[in-house]
């Protein structure tokens, strides 16, 4: 419920401080008093989209606040909760237009964009008149009225969920069909690259290896002589012969030495280990010098091919390996795409029969909620003075979607012979008030009452026993809720719980608007010259407090 509207700097309206209430609020006016102002400065802090310039002549900047009280499981919450706020019973919302063009908005002092002050006005302000492309005006809308009055929740998210369920399968499916087409078209390439890696077979690390391996084999004539020679040096002629004829030699003495030669004779003892260690490992290094001349041949033509193979896929030797594993699954895809796609377009048969299912309930429950929908808007029209006017929901194929495959439309018949049409050609503009109108009563029962219903001048056109049915229907829809209504008819005024007059003000060469709120007395003078005019009879003052009585 919208409990409080502040206005500040906003067209011709200085400042302005408004207190709503439950139940059905009337604002009147004379015509140019401002009443559109207040709908612009409400549209305004609510996101949306309206006049360009909104600040008042010589004003720094405009602003509006509005503050909502929020009743549990308000859909505003969710909006809320989706955003990171704190659960709260009060939304305030502000929102700032300098006088260059930018607008700031905030919700509970928290800066938000004009998207959140949109998203949360559709669960605060339903807005209605003359002019609706939100509701009647809009065929878009149709659908969701029809789906709203039939109240079956169920169907819908059985449907959006079967619409969901196959999309995914589709394109699951397209998904396929292009990864299979594009391996066919690749299929030569792929059967030649696989049997190439196959016969060549490479492995991680072998580049390495066998690079290694051929350096050493290419070095191993340059080194072997003088490796041979060292080895010869160190052997039984060399410094190994020598080394054991000092041995024996000083062993047969060092008895009569008296223990002098201990320490040489042991360390002469390990120079002879390391020695031998020594010999064994230039021994080890000549055998693995003596390889085939073919051996050399067959490495550097295994690195070459593993390079060039490599070159050819701009891959790492390294990665052939890798690359062969690769290559080989999508092959083993492609043979096994025919199978795999006949799957997959099986489950997206099931899902279309399923999501067919499911639309095909919805549109039955659509269709006999559309007859009671018709029956029951042409009851409300026989009151409002339209008794001979049809209205028809027209429910037609549509494209498929997450809410089924009908389209529809409401049309109406205005006069009896008269063809049906849709119902912004057809009907006038105080005829159209009245079609919403009727709609919105047979909507109530589903409305949530949390949302505040703003009715635009919905009665012009309209006056007698027809306004005042209006204006008690009005008044029907404000029970339990709250309801906003800028009406000429005092007839609906007088119906009003709350009365409000605009009224447009000359001061000091500045026109400003501003709202007054009326008790008893003063509901009777504003009714009076909604009857009368400029100059209030007494006659128009009795009509008044006749109307007011009810």
């Amino acid at each position: 419920m919208l409990r409080a509207l502040e206005i500040r700097d906003m067209l011709i309206i200085d400042r302005l401080e408004l207190e709503f209430q439950p139940g059905l609020n009337v604002l009147t006016g004379e015509t140019g008093a401002g009443k559109s102002i207040l709908l612009d400065s409400l549209g305004f802090v609510l996101g949306w989209r309206g006049r360009a310039e909104l600040v008042r002549s010589g004003a720094a900047q405009g602003e509006v606040t509005a503050v909502f009280d929020l009743p549990l499981l308000h859909p505003a919450r969710d909006v809320l909760a989706d955003a990171g706020f704190a659960d709260a019973d009060e939304l305030i919302l502000r929102r700032v237009n300098t006088a260059d063009g930018r607008k700031t908005g905030w919700v509970n002092d928290r800066r938000v964009s004009g998207e959140m002050l949109r998203a949360l006005s559709d669960t605060l302000v339903e807005l209605h008149g003359q002019h609706d492309d939100r509701g009647l005006l809009n065929p878009k809308g149709h659908r969701a009225l029809l789906d709203e009055f039939a109240n079956h929740p169920a169907l819908l998210s059985a449907t959006k969920n079967a619409w969901t369920t196959l999309s995914a399968a589709r394109k699951t499916l397209a998904d396929a069909e292009a990864a299979y087409e594009a391996a066919q078209a690749e299929e030569d390439f792929l059967r030649h690259a696989v049997d190439e890696l196959d016969k060549l077979a490479p492995e991680p690390g072998e580049d390495a290896q066998l690079d290694a391996k051929r350096r050493m084999m290419q070095a191993a004539e340059r080194i072997r002589e003088d490796i041979s020679r060292a080895a010869q040096v160190m052997g039984q002629d060399g410094a190994e012969g020598a080394m054991s004829d000092a041995l024996r030699w000083l062993e047969g003495v060092s008895d009569a030495a008296e223990g002098q030669l201990d320490d040489p004779l042991a360390a002469l003892a390990r120079a002879m280990a390391e020695l031998d260690e020594a010999a064994r490992g230039v021994s080890h290094c000549l055998d693995t010098l003596d390889f085939d001349p073919f051996e050399l041949e067959a490495a550097e033509e295994r690195l070459f091919a593993l390079r060039g193979l490599a070159r050819k896929h701009n891959v790492a030797p390294d990665d052939l390996a890798g690359l062969a594993e690769t290559l080989r699954t999508r092959l083993a895809a492609l043979d096994q795409g025919a199978d795999r796609l006949g799957q997959l377009q099986a489950d997206v048969a099931a899902a279309e029969a399923a999501f067919s299912e499911a639309a095909d309930g919805l549109h039955h429950s659509r269709v006999s909620a559309a007859l009671r929908l018709d029956q029951a808007v042409c009851e409300e029209l026989a009151p409002l003075k339209m008794e001979r006017a049809v209205f028809v929901t027209d429910i037609t194929d549509g494209p498929a979607g997450p809410e089924g495959h009908d389209a529809v439309a409401f049309s109406v018949a205005t006069n009896p012979g008269a063809p049906a049409g849709p119902i912004g050609k057809i009907a006038s503009g105080g005829e159209l008030s009245r079609f919403l109108l009727a709609l919105k009563v047979c909507l109530s029962e589903q409305r949530d009452a949390g949302v505040t219903l703003i009715f635009d001048e919905i009665d012009r056109g309209v006056g007698g026993a027809t306004a005042d049915a209006v204006g008690r229907r009005l008044s029907a829809l404000a029970d339990g809720g709250q309801v906003l209504v800028v009406t000429h008819s005092p007839q609906v005024a007088a119906l009003g719980a709350h009365h409000w007059r605009v009224e447009k003000r000359v001061a000091d060469a500045q026109t400003t608007s501003t709202v007054v709120p009326l008790d008893r007395s003063a509901r009777e003078g504003e009714i009076a010259r909604m009857l009368s005019g400029d100059t209030i009879t007494d006659e128009a003052r009795a009509a008044a407090r006749a109307l007011l009585a009810g």
